[in-house]
């Protein structure tokens, strides 16, 4: 039930990522998500409105990537989406040869049953902040950094 995303699945992937910016989510605008296409993960396999959640793995740098966006529709919600997402941006990690795998999240404690654990700002590499100067969240952003070696 997991797909790489496709092209035509951008505006759903859009629409469901801005309709869960309550719980923490940062909107993407189109531009970025045909740019970062190949990074997006969708379980539910069809189009629009069935995507149930969604997850996307970002290299960033030689032998680290981030995970980002990961959210389930909330009508589906504990019911192991998430936990496969995480396992399919883990293992594609592991696939391309990452040595690490860092991420910035809400809920600490859920990303802990994967191994991941708290790291302060500074053991993030300094690329993990690229992206943060163009976030509506900078300069005061409130996620924990969360850091595992694959």
């Amino acid at each position: 039930m997991i797909r790489h995303a496709r092209n035509e699945d951008v505006p759903a992937i859009r629409q469901f990522l801005t309709n869960q910016e309550e719980h923490g989510i940062i909107p993407r605008p189109l531009a970025y998500l045909y740019d970062h296409l190949r990074d997006y993960q969708i379980y539910g396999g069809n189009l629009g409105p069935r995507i149930l959640g969604v997850a996307a793995l970002h290299i960033c740098w030689e032998g680290t990537a981030e995970i980002r966006s990961l959210i389930v529709r909330s009508s589906h919600r504990r019911k192991g989406i998430g936990r496969a997402l995480v396992g399919e941006c883990l293992a594609e990690a592991g696939l391309l040869g990452m040595r690490e795998v860092f991420l910035l999240t809400l809920i600490p404690e859920y990303f802990q049953r994967f191994g991941f654990r708290v790291v302060t700002r500074e053991e993030l590499p300094p690329v993990a902040w690229a992206d943060c100067v163009h976030c509506v969240k900078f300069p005061g952003c409130n996620e924990t950094p969360m850091l595992k070696e694959v």
